[in-house]
């Protein structure tokens, strides 16, 4: 099944597999960091480093490693809200086309690459870097579909 119809003018149809397929791959990154996440924790607390006690209120008394686990997991409830939302609209608008889909994979690694460097060497340069690139993707992404919208281009 395809999102639009024959190809117009050059469009090429995307099917809703190749618009969804990138939404699901951000999703499997968010679970693989809460899984992550969770076995941070559960480690911190088997081996003693931390306490139920100093934790059993949400204070933030997790090791460096787990907490770096969490608040990347975290930020996935952030920046990807507004992925999730695009495609949710231009799915059923029949507006998701080739643009969007190849901006989806590049939004969709930018997230991969932000979360490596955030759970591992946390350098908050690169982490910047790499998350302004997400952003500039997502807005550039946001604006093509307002024009589309809007304009009927």
């Amino acid at each position: 099944m395809t999102v639009r119809g024959p190809p117009l003018y050059g469009k090429v149809p995307m099917s809703i597999q190749m618009v969804l397929l990138p939404v699901f791959v951000q999703v499997g990154l968010t679970f693989a960091l809460l899984i992550g996440m969770a076995l941070a924790r559960r480690q911190s607390l088997v081996s003693g480093e931390t306490k139920i006690r100093d934790i059993a209120l949400g204070e933030p008394n997790w090791p460096k490693g787990t907490t770096q686990i969490a608040n990347c997991y975290r930020n996935q409830f952030e920046l990807p809200v507004l992925f999730y939302a695009l495609i949710a609209l231009a799915l059923p608008l029949r507006h998701a086309d080739l643009f969007i889909v190849l901006m989806s994979w590049v939004f969709v690694v930018t997230r991969f690459v932000h979360a490596g460097v955030f759970v591992s060497s946390n350098d908050l340069g690169r982490r910047s870097t790499i998350w302004l690139a997400g952003v500039l993707v997502l807005l550039a992404m946001w604006i093509y579909f307002a024009l589309k919208m809007l304009l009927l281009i």
